[in-house]
């Protein structure tokens, strides 16, 4: 049945996604965001990519306020009106811990101290699957605020998604220019299996109506088996018809930059900040994105659900061709 949403950080791309697909599934949609983030007529039009006329001219309803703000979470955002759900894609722009606890964390307790007093019954929660093996700040700020979630007295989802197309494509022009395709180790390190922003929009909107997605923790993946940094490159050196080429990265790079940055940021804390980001660089570089399996301490593709139907693959050949476009944030590795 259709519900009115709540829906916290609806302007990153799996965030228009996932608004997209609420709209699809008949709810009614108000995206709470960043003052001066609210979209235009024209750019919600486009936003909406066919998701408007499919029901019926519906569109979301935006409206402007501080999600790190209690005062505004109640006044700008919920207004004292009822909503049935909330579904949260918001997530800290950096990962460094000072950002990490204020938005995944902090934001989300207050959001959700909110939301009950508004009436919600249920809470979709777009988390990462990195929060398996927490080594970094923003992954133990996801998980404290995990917990609070889970012994709420609320109906809840939380998604764990694998890797992303747009984390995932960040070589193409360089390939294109010539250039060899970077690798860590012999770019077999690490696998994943990723995932569009259109399917796990869908994912996240059906956790609203299928009792099996609900008082669960869900990892989730694309459609296909888990692929790595190699047959990426492999593959994108076919798609412009020509021989792949490679360039090796050592690991212990990255370990130096970090543990550089780290001790020198001990005087300089601007620099603190830099060291985390290269140690979030490092994990991206070093870990699966997959189910771990806690038995063994291994990565299991076979134990990593899969849905959807859009492949990496199309991705590559939709970007190469410029039918459509990629937005880079700060956690892509290259």
């Amino acid at each position: 049945m259709p519900m009115r949403v709540f829906v916290i950080g609806a302007t990153g791309t799996i965030g228009r996604a996932t608004v997209r697909a609420l709209l699809r599934h008949g709810h009614e949609v108000v995206c709470f965001v960043r003052p001066g983030a609210a979209p235009t007529a024209a750019a919600e039009a486009a936003l909406a990519d066919g998701s408007a006329a499919a029901m019926g001219g519906a569109t979301a309803e935006w409206r402007e306020g501080q999600v790190t703000q209690p005062e505004s979470l109640a006044h700008d955002g919920f207004r004292g009106e009822r909503f049935d759900a909330v579904v949260s894609c918001l997530a800290s722009r950096t990962g460094v811990p000072r950002d990490a606890w204020a938005i995944d964390h902090q934001a989300h307790v207050l959001a959700l101290q909110a939301a009950r007093q508004a009436g919600v019954r249920h809470w979709v929660q777009l988390s990462a699957i990195c929060v398996q093996k927490p080594l970094l700040a923003f992954q133990q700020a996801k998980l404290a605020f995990e917990r609070e979630l889970m012994t709420s007295d609320l109906v809840w989802s939380i998604v764990r998604p694998t890797a992303f197309f747009k984390s995932l494509s960040g070589q193409i022009e360089r390939v294109r220019q010539g250039k060899p395709f970077l690798v860590f180790g012999d770019g077999t390190l690490t696998a994943c299996k990723p995932i569009s922003d259109d399917d796990l929009g869908d994912y996240l909107a059906a956790c609203l109506a299928l009792p099996q997605q609900q008082m669960r923790v869900l990892p989730i993946g694309g459609p296909g088996e888990a692929i790595t940094p190699r047959q990426q490159g492999e593959h994108l050196f076919g798609l412009l018809g020509r021989p792949p080429r490679f360039k090796q990265v050592p690991v212990g790079l990255l370990d130096g930059i970090a543990a550089t940055l780290g001790l020198l940021g001990r005087v300089l804390p601007p620099l603190a900040d830099k060291a985390e980001l290269a140690r979030i660089g490092r994990y991206y570089a070093t870990e699966s994105m997959l189910v771990l399996n806690p038995q063994t301490g291994l990565y299991d593709a076979q134990a990593t659900p899969s849905t959807g139907t859009q492949t990496l693959w199309q991705h590559y050949a939709d970007l190469l061709a410029g039918r459509t476009s990629n937005e880079r944030r700060e956690h892509a590795v290259f």
